[in-house]
């Protein structure tokens, strides 16, 4: 007969086993720490941009304009005698600020709204699931286009445009999870228990389907940089003279034949950060669904 002493060394064993597979899935997943090392470097560099880059990245110097890389200016000086490096350094924390934050809301709103028309069916999912089609009729970047164009160049007309667009995506998601999660033994169960409708959907199903949404928005931060840095190229992004991955291209790319590593540098970094989310992304889906090996 096992006794409570030994009950309650084996629970502890068995927990210890479960963190150490835990930890060892985490460092064989080699997407994952790839996507976290980047990723982390580069939050780094943005929150530290106030400590480490050597300049005022606004001041302008015309005198200094179009420097070569040199020990003062280690990626040269812009046509306004800006250095490119601490540009390219404030610019991550404009960016990849602007990337996070724009996901949480269409996050949020098409999580609510799938939830909502998945446990409910009926009327209100048609009703829904007609506007979330109505949304997807026109591309992404087309709409935050327009969308930014009629509200203005801004960070808010960003976060607005971006929001009004992406949150159709994680609607469909949470709707096709909660559709499934709402046919379970526990859900069943629950509803026969006398459960409200509110906290069943909050406490039990949500915590069960929300995987999906939460890899889809590693990949949805990689698409919103690419549209911010898409705007700030077409003009219609962040105000100059803010530092800007996207400005930073197109003030930079009538300078390419002599200096290239103005354009093209800020350009090699957003390529770096798009492969640091998407490896961050993969990694998490394979974390949450071990089965799912390449």
């Amino acid at each position: 007969m096992t006794t409570p002493t030994a009950a309650l060394v084996g629970v502890k064993q068995r927990r210890r086993a479960s963190r150490s597979r835990s930890l060892r899935a985490w460092y064989r997943n080699g997407s994952l720490m790839a996507g976290i090392v980047i990723v982390g470097l580069l939050v780094l560099v943005a929150v530290l941009a106030p400590v480490i880059a050597p300049y005022d990245p606004i001041a302008q110097h015309l005198e200094q304009a179009l420097e070569s890389p040199s020990a003062a200016h280690w990626l040269g000086t812009d046509k306004y005698g800006r250095d490119v490096l601490s540009r390219l350094i404030w610019g991550a924390r404009v960016d990849l600020r602007v990337g996070f934050l724009a996901v949480l809301i269409p996050f949020v709103v098409g999580s609510v709204i799938g939830a909502i028309a998945g446990y409910v069916g009926g009327i209100v999912d048609t009703i829904l699931m007609r506007i979330v089609d109505v949304f997807f009729a026109f591309p992404f970047y087309v709409m935050v286009i327009v969308l930014v164009f009629v509200l203005g160049a801004g960070e808010t007309s960003i976060y607005l445009a971006i929001a009004a667009v992406s949150w159709v995506s994680y609607a469909k998601i949470v709707r096709g999870e909660v559709i499934v999660a709402r046919q379970q033994d526990y859900v069943v169960a629950a509803r026969l228990g006398g459960m409200s409708h509110t906290r069943l959907l909050v406490r039990h199903i949500a915590p069960n389907v929300m995987s999906q949404a939460v890899i889809y928005a590693m990949s949805d931060i990689v698409m919103d940089i690419m549209a911010i840095v898409t705007l700030g190229y077409l003009g219609l992004g962040i105000e100059p003279p803010t530092a800007e991955w996207g400005s930073m291209i197109v003030d930079g790319q009538e300078f390419i034949t002599t200096q290239w590593q103005q354009t093209t540098i800020p350009g090699l970094v957003v390529v770096v950060t798009s492969l640091g989310l998407s490896w961050l992304g993969d990694g998490i889906s394979d974390l949450l669904s071990p089965d799912r090996r390449r």
